[in-house]
């Protein structure tokens, strides 16, 4: 069972290493040996969060991302004996990188349930398009607010 679980996450991690690695090194000129290196020590967190998130889930229902968002940030923090390895690593990977696919994907899924999304009637179909744009628009604030105030545009 745990370790269906293992060869199934690794799978995926493979599947998104893959295209964060191509939109690193195609869409930000990134070199590959970098990349790569970058990408999968990202990924051996991702695994490693995930495996104890599959642990843990026996005592503690929290979301997996947790665990690996800490793992992360417990590898990274300035007392970490690792810190400048970590940090060092994955310096080089676009964090963006991957952003194309993913809307890619969101929007193959989507189209694919649209039918289904359409029989929910025409008010739902239109709260929901005014929450995405609303969400968009918004985030697209925050950020030019954010970035404003911290310089870097």
């Amino acid at each position: 069972m745990v370790r269906k679980y293992f060869v199934q996450q690794l799978g995926l991690l493979l599947m998104v290493s893959v295209i964060i690695i191509l939109t690193n090194v195609i869409g930000y000129k990134m070199p590959v040996k970098d990349s790569i290196i970058g990408v999968l020590l990202l990924s051996a967190i991702s695994l490693i969060g995930l495996t104890i998130s599959k642990f843990m889930s026996r005592f503690v229902k929290l979301p997996s991302m947790m665990y690996v968002s800490l793992l992360g940030l417990l590898l990274a923090c300035p007392v970490s004996p690792v810190k400048d390895i970590v940090v060092g690593t994955t310096t080089p990977v676009a964090f963006l990188a991957p952003a194309t696919a993913l809307g890619a994907f969101a929007g193959v899924s989507l189209g694919k349930d649209l039918k289904d999304f359409a029989k929910m009637g025409w008010k739902l179909v239109l709260i929901t398009l005014f929450v995405i744009t609303g969400t968009f628009i918004f985030s697209a604030l925050v950020a030019d607010i954010v970035l404003k105030m911290t310089g870097a545009i």
